[in-house]
């Protein structure tokens, strides 16, 4: 298990333990929902078309420079963005076998998700303060 020293500083913001497994834990329904777009690439598209909620990114990914446009787009159309510890559990959460880097969760409008995709961008929304 990671320890908090070999986090990389860049990934920045970090979620909390209790935030990263509501996040996790959103994807795994967000990916039921078809509401989640997996990868860098995908997340980068969703930025670009204005339909991502908010991006989750992986602490762990090597290069990290790989990852660090999204924040920077993130910001360009006002998106939050969160970083979790370990590619290999977002990689779980959104369903497939192999870690995932990064993924995007997707806006649909009746979506039974809503209200928890809301409350999560709240808490990022608190985090990058």
């Amino acid at each position: 298990m990671a320890t908090t020293d070999d986090v990389n500083p860049k990934a920045y913001p970090l979620a909390d333990p209790n935030l990263s497994k509501t996040i996790l834990d959103l994807l795994q329904q967000a990916s039921n929902y078809s509401q989640l777009r997996k990868g860098a690439n995908e997340a980068t598209k969703t930025l670009n078309r204005g339909i991502a909620e908010f991006i989750v990114m992986a602490a762990d990914a090597e290069p990290l420079e790989i990852l660090l446009h999204l924040p920077l787009l993130c910001e360009d159309k006002n998106v939050p963005y969160v970083f979790v510890r370990s590619k290999q559990a977002l990689g779980r959460a959104c369903g497939v076998s192999r870690p995932v880097i990064s993924c995007s969760v997707t806006t649909n409008e009746g979506s039974q998700l809503n209200s928890q995709i809301e409350s999560i961008r709240k808490n990022i929304e608190r985090l990058l303060l």
